[in-house]
């Protein structure tokens, strides 16, 4: 039956709730003079209860038309419906009993009639209504979802009235770490302890839980979900506070957990005055704009508004990729220019060129060859962009007197041991002289016109996730192939930021700058990417086969680590490290190669790429890069 009402179309669903209410009011004008009167069949002067009661319902289902109860799908009715059913009623109850008066026709009704009548139509109308939708409900949703909330605050008890117009599921309970919220309630609902979250959950048969943790709990939430996922539990999370107060919250607001939202701390506010410092009314120059780190500067660098945006790259299609994309970013009324230039960093002619031509006040040097094995693999091409191709860009800004040059830098140029590695070292090095025979020339006056003193500034921070070639991609694609995950060794660690929030760190770095500093992100508790490659399994939905659970979907397979891979990375040389005004980046000066002694150190190296010459080339590198030289061979 209630299956065919659901089938039957909006007209014939109107036509059923009016004939449902004219039937209510009937009952209710009858129930109210029965009880008042104490009689079955009231009668009082010439107006029988018919009369009375057809009185009610001409004037009742106007009434509630008007209202918009008719308009309402009953499935989703809640608090506000039940108030246009008082206002409704309470107009057809004064209604009534001004036309009854009015006829003169009211001897004998009870004066308390009127009242009675409204509250008892109110419970009859808004009672078939509840009956109702909780009958379709059931037929419509099946199967509901039993879900427990973690996190007894503000967020999970706007959570409890967003979900009761959800007909897929059902909040049964919260359960919070804090012992004083412990045996409370929350809209009705019980605060259970997490001390025993294994058989709370049991015990209320619960098959979701929705984290309602602040931002601030992210090692809590990794937790969780591990805990959690092992079990089979589905993990969500919830809208922030500020959305649900802002009403812009939804229930499909909540979503599935991202791997990101298991790094080991919040991301960090950053700070406007530093986005915009060296950025706003300048002209940028972003080298390696189509790779993932320089892509990212350039969207955030638009929306600072530049005077003057130069995307340069050495493939065309990345090129062509990221300024398609800026193009259509760009509002309309945006006066930036976006300028898509062909070159290689090594091309010095061009480099000058380029960066005289459009007057470049701010350079960053994303451009490199970062994959480890394939670096590792063609040594010499991976020493001439990363070191030289840096250098000569550098030198380039300086003879064109652009103010500050920003160099993306990795972890793995700390103590490392691949040619990748080494080689973003040796850029590092290079910076530092350069910056440090600027001051020099600053002091004495003998060196560089004032023009010409750029501030040249190292950004050095650990992996990004999904940007080309790093691990959360690869791991995404086996898990999507069925597996296996390959894993290079089971204790390898490693540190992670999201891309967007790598990017804005580095241009707030470079607009901290003074010249020859090494800035180092916060990039929080580094992983095991063998946790990682769990977590990811579980978050697509799949079991882990290992020796414990052999029908499971995905196997980890550990395959040992390639030529010049390190089992844990770094970010600092020594412990010379200083805050400065933005919490998440800190400051240090490391040792360096004074210029006149790295000069014609680089041109030895120059003459061994030159000739090809690998293992010179990697003696050369090794000599310039102290820690290096136990790692030389292939």
């Amino acid at each position: 039956m209630l299956s065919w009402v659901d089938r039957m179309p909006r007209r014939g669903k109107q036509l059923l709730a009016v004939s449902a209410d004219a039937f209510t009011l009937v009952v209710a004008v009858w129930g109210v003079l029965a009880a008042r009167l104490e009689t079955w069949w009231p009668q009082f002067g010439s107006m029988s209860t018919l009369d009375l009661a057809g009185i009610v319902v001409a004037i009742g289902l106007p009434v509630f038309w008007g209202a918009g109860l008719y308009r309402e799908i009953t499935r989703y009715i809640g608090l506000r419906f039940v108030v246009r059913v008082a206002y409704a009623v309470g107009v057809t109850a004064l209604g009534a009993t001004a036309i009854v008066v009015m006829a003169g026709r009211e001897s004998g009704i009870p004066r308390s009639a009127p009242i009675a009548l409204a509250m008892t139509a109110f419970v009859g109308v808004v009672g078939t209504r509840a009956l109702a939708r909780d009958s379709l409900r059931r037929v419509h949703g099946g199967i509901r979802s039993r879900i427990v909330i973690f996190g007894a605050s503000d967020v999970g008890a706007g959570l409890v009235a967003l979900l009761a117009q959800d007909q897929r599921s059902e909040v049964v309970a919260f359960v919070d770490d804090d012992p004083t919220r412990v045996g409370a309630s929350i809209r009705s609902l019980p605060v259970f302890s997490a001390v025993d979250l294994r058989g709370t959950l049991a015990r209320l048969k619960a098959d979701t839980v929705l984290l309602a943790l602040p931002e601030s709990g992210r090692r809590r939430r990794r937790e969780l979900f591990q805990e959690l996922s092992a079990l089979g539990i589905r993990v969500m999370l919830v809208p922030t506070l500020q959305e649900i107060a802002e009403g812009t919250a939804r229930t499909d607001s909540i979503r599935s957990m991202r791997i990101e939202d298991l790094l080991g701390r919040a991301p960090v506010e950053p700070k406007t005055t530093l986005l915009a410092r060296n950025i706003t009314g300048s002209n940028v120059l972003v080298t390696g704009a189509g790779g993932s780190i320089g892509s990212e500067i350039a969207r955030q660098v638009l929306k600072l508004g530049p005077r003057k945006l130069v995307l340069l790259d050495q493939s065309e299609f990345a090129l062509y990729t990221i300024e398609s994309e800026l193009r259509q970013l760009a509002s309309t009324a945006s006066s930036v220019q976006i300028v898509p230039v062909l070159a290689n960093v090594l091309d010095t002619v061009r480099m000058d060129f380029v960066i005289a031509e459009h007057a470049i006040g701010t350079l960053f040097h994303a451009a490199a060859y970062k994959h480890v094995p394939i670096v590792e693999a063609n040594e010499i091409e991976g020493i001439s962009v990363n070191a030289l191709g840096t250098l000569r860009t550098a030198q380039a800004a300086q003879r064109a007197g652009v103010r500050s040059f920003v160099l993306i830098s990795t972890d793995k140029a700390v103590r490392p041991t691949s040619v990748m590695g080494a080689s973003k070292r040796l850029a590092e090095k290079c910076l530092q002289a350069l910056a440090a025979e600027s001051a020099a020339g600053a002091h004495d006056g003998t060196t560089l016109p004032p023009r010409s003193r750029t501030r040249f500034t190292m950004v050095r921070f650990g992996n990004v996730l999904d940007s080309s070639g790093s691990v959360v991609p690869l791991f995404a694609d086996q898990i999507r192939r069925g597996g296996p995950i390959t894993l290079t060794h089971p204790d390898i660690t490693r540190y992670f930021m999201t891309i967007p929030e790598a990017s804005s760190l580095v241009i707030q770095a470079g607009a901290m700058g003074q010249g020859g500093e090494v800035f180092v992100l916060d990039m929080g508790d580094p992983v095991k990417i063998m946790d990682l490659a769990r977590h990811m399994i579980r978050l697509a939905g799949y079991q882990i086969r290992d020796e414990s659970n052999p029908g499971g979907d995905i196997a980890i397979t550990v395959t040992g680590l390639r030529p010049g891979e390190k089992l844990y990375e770094e970010l600092l040389i020594g412990d010379n490290c200083q805050p400065t005004e933005h919490p998440a980046i800190m400051r240090a000066e490391e040792p360096f190669i004074p210029w006149g002694k790295l000069e014609p150190q680089l041109a030895r190296l120059q003459a061994a790429i030159d000739q090809h010459d690998v293992d010179g080339a990697r003696g050369q590198l090794a000599r310039l890069v102290s820690g290096y030289a136990q790692s030389i061979s292939k």
